[in-house]
């Protein structure tokens, strides 16, 4: 459910449902769910601010999720339901389109926060435009911010082995033909055997998206812990066996508490 005014919103508001088949085995809503939800809030945020998709197609541009970090305070369960406010937050390092969400409960507990940066692509040439390519102007909210990051290159370690890979398949591609950022999550996910989300839960994740994956890419998935951080990893994607990377990421841990 999404706000029901047609009028230009500075902040969008949408309430989503745990469903079933977005938990896990600990009937906690998954990292997957969360970037999911994300991406569907920014998407009506955008049509209701005047850039609809097929509007954006017509004039050779769309935007692109470059990075996102999100920190995880609760992990909501089923039939629990969630709050999520989204809203552009202006341009940072003269590229990135900067926009910042908010999940919490109905009643306003806080389950999670992100900030991500977006480019803006011409579609058909597959290469970046620049911010002033855009009509029109977004709100700017200034002052408001929900994770206050700079969102920086993930720096890998020197030790990393290969975990697994995966054939970029119809189930992984959304509308743009490539893989599903969302899909990555589920990747670095599968990285760690069910065992260790009996123990461990998710604190934060960061995703840098590199390159994007199309139809039968490969990409490899190595893990290495972060130096001096245990609970810390980070996961490099590897596109087709070459050192190109489709993505870099860094996952940290906390000890696996009962959903409240």
């Amino acid at each position: 459910m999404s706000n029901p005014s047609t009028l230009p919103q500075p902040i969008w508001c949408e309430q989503f449902h745990v469903r079933v088949f977005e938990t896990d085995l600990n009937n906690r809503w998954k990292p997957a769910a969360f970037f999911q939800a994300m991406e569907e809030a920014a998407a009506n945020h955008a049509r209701n601010l005047g850039y609809d998709y097929p509007d954006m197609m017509a004039k050779h541009m769309i935007w692109v999720l470059s990075r996102i970090k999100i920190q995880f305070e609760h992990f909501p369960t089923i039939p629990n339901r969630i709050v999520l406010q989204t809203f552009p937050r202006g341009i940072q390092q003269k590229i990135f389109f900067t926009r910042d969400f908010l999940f919490t409960t109905p009643a306003g507990k806080r389950l999670a926060v992100a900030t991500s940066a977006w480019l803006l692509i011409d579609p058909y040439k597959r290469r970046m435009l620049l911010p002033n390519s855009l009509p029109g102007n977004l709100p700017l909210n200034e002052g408001l911010s929900t994770l206050n990051e700079n969102l920086e290159k993930i720096a890998l370690p020197a030790e990393m082995s290969p975990v697994l890979t995966r054939q970029a398949a119809y189930s992984d591609l959304d509308l743009m033909n490539h893989v599903n950022n969302a899909r990555y999550v589920e990747w670095i996910c599968d990285c760690f055997p069910p065992e260790h989300y009996r123990r461990y839960q998710p604190a934060y994740l960061q995703i840098n998206y590199n390159h994007e994956v199309l139809p039968g890419s490969s990409v490899t998935l190595s893990v290495g812990e972060r130096s001096g951080s245990p609970l810390v990893h980070v996961i490099c994607g590897s596109l087709n066996g070459e050192e190109r990377r489709a993505f870099e990421a860094e996952i940290g841990w906390r000890e696996f508490r009962q959903p409240e």
